[in-house]
Parts: C-alpha cells; structure tokens; sequence
C-alpha cells in the first residue's frame, strides 16, 4: 500500500507547503540494506562519572566499523561536526542531582545528528540499583529518551537500553550479557531498527554466541515461522533466509498456493496446517522432529481479527480470535517444550500489537488475545531461563497491509501521523525486529515487549 501524502511531502511543492501550513512531515528512513555500514557518519560516546559500559561500547562500535568522535575535539559544540549517532553511558548516575550530566552531553548536541539517526541510553535496571535514590535516577532515563524521540525529528530514533550488572560474578553470564549488549546495539544503529523508537530494552544475564558473520547471524538456525503467506509473515520468512536460517513457513491450507510462493522463493519449506485443530501441536512437533530434529527459533505470528464492539460482537468471534491468537501458541509452546524440541540457547517470539497495550474500540477480542501474548511472555521468560531459552513480543503499531488498507482513509491517516515519524511502518520493519530478538547473539534480550510503531501517541 502506498503512502501517497508521504510520497507527496518529498517533492519539492509538497516541501513547501508542509512547511507553509505545519502539516506532518514524514522523514525518508533509513532502512538495511545487506552491505550498509551500521551509521551514515560517526558515534560520538558519552559517559556519566562512574559509568561502567563506556569501555565495552566503545570496543563494539571499533568492532563494528563505527567511527568514533573525539568529545574533546567539540567540547562546546560550536563546530559544524554531525554525527550517525550519540551513545551516553548512564550507569554512573546514583542520584537524581547527577541527572544534569545527560544536559551537559545531549544540549550541545540536540541539532549535530543527521537524518535518521541514532540515540542510545544505556543504564541500570532500576530494580537492581542498591539504594532508592540510584533507582529514582535510572528510572527517569526513560522520559528523556522517550522526549529525544519526539523532539530531534527526521528520522531520529531513540532508544533506552538497560544492561543488567548482576551477572559479573558469573564469567559465562557476563560474556552473554556483553554479546547480547553488542547485537542490540548493532541492530538499533542500523537500518534494521528504522520504525523502532522510544523503547526501553533490557539485557539481562544469559548465553549467547557471537555469529561468525554478522551479515548472516542466524546460519544453520532451524526457524519456524506460523502465518507465513502473506504481509509480516511473508517478510519475515524473507528477512530469516536472508540472515541465514532454514526456514519453515507454516499456515492454513486455504492459504496453500501462496504460502508455497514464500517458500520456493526464500529456499525454505512449507506446512500447511490449522493451528486450531485438536492435533495441530502434535502434528507440528512431529514434523519438525522427523525433517530438522529441533526448531531454535519459534516465531508465532499467525493471527486473525474479528471486530465488532463488545456489545454487538457474538461469541463465535470472541472465541476463534483468542484461539487463534493466544491459544494456539499456549498450546504449541507445550508441546514443542515437553519433547524437548527447542534446544539450549533457542528462541520464542510472538507478536502482540500495540492494541493490546492501549486498547482498541471495536477490537475487544484482538486486544485481549494481544495483551495476553505479552502475559504469556512475561511468564515464560523467568521460567525458561534455566533452560537458555530466551522469549519475546514485538508489537506493531500501525504496519502498512492489506489489512490496514481497507481502513478508512480519515482513521487510516490518523493512523500513519499518529507516531514520531509521521508514517506507518512496512512489514519488513517488523521482521527486522524479529531477527534481532532471534540470532543466537540476542540470548540475554528474555522477557521484553519491543513495539515497533514509529513511537506511536497510542499507549505512549
């Protein structure tokens, strides 16, 4: 689906006339491209006194190709240097008076990034800060990077990422934890993260590997991906064989012809089944067992809508939603769990949907089975732990489909303007996300709910 008022706002008429009249402005983003550097020009690396990941951010960033700024070139700003992006350690902050030190580093800088560029916050769990006050401080990271979202514009994204530092007596935790700091701050540089904003993203203890490629993080990761024939599911399907995986695309045998396409397409193979049948998770287990001997990456994506208000809905259409888009995956998770088949260092990720953070008139049933898959992974991820395996939601917002398509166009339009980026997102930007939260590199990133909505108003 095109955007024609986006395509519009890029001509040189359309210019004018945004800026004359204050109308939105979606800013041309920055999307991967296999090849892309990780930024358009150089990092410049902050730290508050006492931090603790200056030292390991700036070895990522070398490792990655990343230029790094000299903050002592340009203490005052006055100089014309622009940068890809502005990375600041906070850890250091144990006090709220100590808040002044992200003024200190983000004013001079607020109009030095360029077009679609990056900003990182890096912090402390507040829950596992030592005294209330360390708490206090850490926690309110999250309106200033939620504010930088909204406020440095053109594409701009900003990002809170917390790194747990419970698990540096624990050599192995510690190196997990490192690794999964670096593919999180390899995916929010890129291209990859261009309709991710203002989230709050926590790495915790956990394994993780370090890809022998980080163009192709996922080789040899067996994945299965559920509502594979078309939209998000087809791009992710896509976006998983690109990076590597061997993909298995999965769903209902109405969607045959086209499920078919995706897979020949991507190299991957195709299974047609209703997830709502009485067998389905066991019919799936066996497949998997008997073709690949495990699955390392279980996406649930498959997903329906059925709306109508409360009031007026009938309880066949409450019933397949919650079904369909919570059920089925309570019950394959079960299964996939119990024969062992998603080994040591594996992957869950469902999608959820903004609706189920903020609630959608007409969508009681969709936002409940959405809310839930955010319960399901609140759940999961403490007790899968043990096991290495790592569980996670993305959320979209408002993602240009078919679906959205047959929106009408005034709520359509609110749609796509109601977020920091002015624009809806595309399928593949979902995808990405999906990825991230899948290489084996990610194995600390459990337990988050990562929306990918451009930062939109709903649910802020």
């Amino acid at each position: 689906m095109t955007d024609r008022y986006a395509s519009f706002v890029q001509s040189a008429a359309g210019r004018a006339l945004v800026k004359r009249l204050g109308l939105p402005d979606p800013p041309r983003l920055r999307r991967h491209h296999p090849g892309d550097p990780l930024l358009a020009g150089p990092a410049l690396l902050g730290a508050a006194t006492g931090g603790r990941l200056a030292e390991p951010i700036a070895k990522i960033l070398t490792a990655a190709g990343v230029e790094l700024a000299d903050p002592a070139a340009n203490p005052s700003g006055d100089t014309p240097q622009r940068y890809g992006a502005l990375l600041f350690d906070a850890t250091g902050i144990t006090d709220s008076t100590e808040l002044r030190q992200l003024y200190d580093f983000f004013h001079p800088q607020a109009r030095a990034v360029l077009p679609s560029g990056r900003v990182i916050v890096l912090g402390t769990p507040p829950q596992e800060c030592p005294t209330p006050r360390e708490a206090t401080a850490q926690r309110a990271l999250e309106g200033l990077v939620r504010s930088i979202g909204k406020e440095f514009g053109r594409g701009t994204t900003a990002q809170l990422v917390y790194v747990s530092g419970t698990a540096a007596d624990d050599p192995a935790h510690s190196a997990g934890t490192i690794t999964s700091l670096e593919s999180t701050v390899r995916f929010l540089l890129s291209g990859r993260s261009a309709y991710v904003s203002g989230q709050v993203i926590r790495v915790g203890g956990g394994a993780a590997s370090v890809p022998a490629d980080w163009d192709r993080p996922l080789d040899g990761q067996v994945v299965l991906v559920t509502g594979a024939a078309r939209g998000i599911g087809a791009a992710l399907a896509k976006v998983l064989a690109r990076d590597g995986a061997k993909v298995v695309a999965l769903d209902i045998p109405a969607a045959g012809d086209a499920l078919a396409a995706v897979a020949n397409d991507i190299g991957g193979t195709a299974v047609q089944l209703d997830l709502t049948a009485p067998d389905a998770p066991t019919r799936l287990a066996e497949h998997l067992a008997s073709r690949h001997g495990r699955v390392d990456v279980v996406v649930h994506n498959a997903g329906i809508t059925r709306d109508k208000t409360l009031g007026r809905m009938d309880a066949d259409r409450w019933d397949q939603v919650i079904d369909v888009n919570l059920s089925s995956q309570e019950r394959i998770n079960d299964v996939l769990l119990e024969r062992e088949l998603i080994p040591a260092g594996g992957r869950i990720i469902s999608v959820s949907s903004i609706a189920g953070i903020a609630g959608n008139r007409g969508q009681t049933n969709y936002a409940t089975s959405k809310a839930g898959v955010i319960g399901l992974v609140d759940s999961l991820a403490p007790a899968l732990r043990e096991r290495g395996i790592s569980v996670n939601a993305v959320a979209p917002g408002f993602i240009e489909t078919r679906l959205t398509a047959r929106i009408p166009l005034v709520v359509r339009e609110a749609g796509r303007r109601m977020n920091s980026l002015a624009q809806g997102g595309l399928p593949v930007d979902v995808a990405e996300t999906i990825g991230w939260l899948a290489w084996p590199a990610s194995g600390a990133v459990s337990g988050n709910v990562v929306r990918v909505c451009g930062q939109s108003l709903l649910g802020a």
